[in-house]
């Protein structure tokens, strides 16, 4: 994903089109993770999500299931954003 997105639509399994900010973009080891607030949102709802590649190279926003790996990511956004502080 490039660095300068500042916005993205996401569709839910119900077809529902949402449009998010992007936050921030930042790497953990060898992956890539995105944190996004709907547009009509508050910081509150922030969402975390991975970015995959699918069969054809192209970028895929994932939901992060793992609880490590979810609290890794978590951990790492109040570091970024307590630095900026």
């Amino acid at each position: 994903m490039e660095n300068d997105v500042e916005r993205i639509v996401l569709t839910d399994e119900e077809g529902v089109e949402t449009e998010f900010n992007v936050i921030t973009k930042f790497d953990i080891e060898d992956k890539e993770y995105v944190i996004v607030i709907p547009v009509e949102g508050e910081e509150e709802e922030a969402i975390a999500l991975r970015i995959d590649k699918d069969d054809d190279g192209n970028d895929v926003l994932v939901t992060i299931e793992d609880d490590e790996e979810f609290q890794m990511v978590c951990e790492a956004y109040e570091a970024i954003f307590s630095e900026i502080e």
